[in-house]
């Protein structure tokens, strides 16, 4: 029986036969190893959940959407190896590990240290770094709109256009449009249980400044904005974070066990740059010491 087993995404940004091969020779050297490919939207989450008994550790060859997948599924007592190999790789370089396959698998492939992170979860679905309700999501599918070249989502510099475009069509100016319950209304809303929020390129866009992989969720909501706000809300995430946290400006949850929030209309929500369409509300919620990452 296995006691190790890799999943892999076969349309991931950066993974190639060799690539796969490496990491199958690496991995198989340091125990009895079994190997997956993922045939389409939650199928890791099926292998992650219908793991052989004695798996110790489970690895994921893949992006963000592959990772969020493993975390849906995997149990507790397994430790997961991120091995990254999609576009962004947002939650392997949040922890601090390594942002490559040869880097990951050298720390990690003979590695049995661990840490242990909380999860997120929006309407019941598990999240590992980041969900979005509104602005972020819209950018989400608007790219995911522009398709795949050769299984390759588009660069950062599409998320950056996606973003202009929203904000000229509306005039720079963002309205409220959801309340969260007992904290008021907002024009959006990101939510994070660790920081960074996400990347762009290799800036970090720290949405979340106080969030901790080892704590809750932490919040934060525009209640409006002109094209000031928005500028300083961008000074703020990318240059001086810390500034949203304390400003009358914006809603700043920390450290919360939950949240709801209820929409004026269908609006667009993401969980790890993953699109799962409209939703008229969200449920937040925390999983403390939900998951085993090796390190």
């Amino acid at each position: 029986m296995p006691d190790t087993v890799l999943i892999v995404n076969p349309r991931a940004t950066r993974v190639t036969r060799d690539t796969v091969a490496e990491v199958a020779r690496e991995l198989g050297a340091h125990g009895e190893l079994e190997v997956h490919a993922t045939q389409d939207r939650g199928h890791a989450t099926e292998l992650a959940r219908g793991l052989p008994r004695g798996v110790a550790r489970l690895f994921g060859l893949g992006g963000d959407g592959l990772f969020n997948e493993l975390a849906n599924g995997v149990s507790p007592d397994v430790a997961i190896g991120l091995l990254p190999a999609g576009s962004s790789n947002v939650l392997p370089r949040a922890l601090g590990l390594p942002g490559d396959v040869p880097g990951a698998l050298a720390r990690l492939g003979a590695s049995s240290s661990t840490r242990t992170i909380s999860l997120g979860s929006a309407n019941g679905r598990r999240f590992t770094f980041a969900c979005g309700l509104g602005v972020d999501a819209e950018i989400v599918r608007a790219v995911d709109a522009r398709g795949r070249k050769r299984g390759k989502r588009p660069g950062d510099h599409v998320f950056a256009w996606e973003l202009t475009k929203l904000l000229v069509r509306r005039r720079f100016r963002l309205e409220p449009t959801m309340e969260i319950t007992g904290s008021g209304r907002c024009a959006f809303a990101a939510t994070s249980n660790g920081d960074p929020y996400t990347f762009a390129g290799r800036i970090p866009v720290r949405a979340t400044p106080l969030a901790r992989f080892d704590a809750g969720l932490d919040v934060i909501a525009p209640r409006r904005l002109g094209p000031f706000g928005i500028a300083g809300l961008a000074y703020a995430v990318l240059l001086r974070p810390g500034r949203q946290t304390r400003a009358s400006a914006y809603i700043y949850l920390h450290d919360a066990d939950a949240a709801t929030i209820s929409c004026d209309r269908p609006t667009a929500l993401q969980v790890d740059g993953e699109d799962l369409g409209d939703v008229s509300a969200l449920e937040l919620g925390v999983e403390r010491d939900a998951m085993r990452v090796l390190t």
